[in-house]
């Protein structure tokens, strides 16, 4: 979705140039690009003979979609555990927790 959002309605022929040095096969981008449209996260549209493909979606929605699976499929609902998990894998400091938590006194001020 990054090169999507940065390269704007396109072919996948761009999208993969803008890939950089570690493309996947065209096909396998091909596919890619189908799954995101119906999942609705692209829309496309046809020109002559050619399909252009742009992001359905901003990045803060596909952000929040996302987040909302993976804590839903692999941490039970729950975000306490999101955060648990990043505290037990050393991914999380205690600074940053407690600028976390910060944020969200200040949050919950308003």
């Amino acid at each position: 979705m990054q090169v999507i959002w940065r390269a704007g309605e396109n072919t996948i022929k761009a999208f993969l140039d803008e890939m950089g040095e570690t493309k996947p096969p065209y096909t396998t981008l091909a596919s890619t690009i189908k799954n995101l449209e119906k999942k609705g996260y692209l829309k496309s549209r046809m020109i002559g003979n050619v399909y252009l493909y742009k992001a359905a979606i901003t990045d803060q929605e596909y952000k929040k979609k996302s987040i909302g699976s993976l804590v839903h499929d692999y941490f039970d609902d729950s975000y306490k555990e999101l955060v648990s998990f990043f505290i037990e894998q050393k991914k999380l400091t205690a600074k940053e927790l407690k600028e976390l938590i910060d944020i969200i006194e200040k949050t919950h001020k308003k």
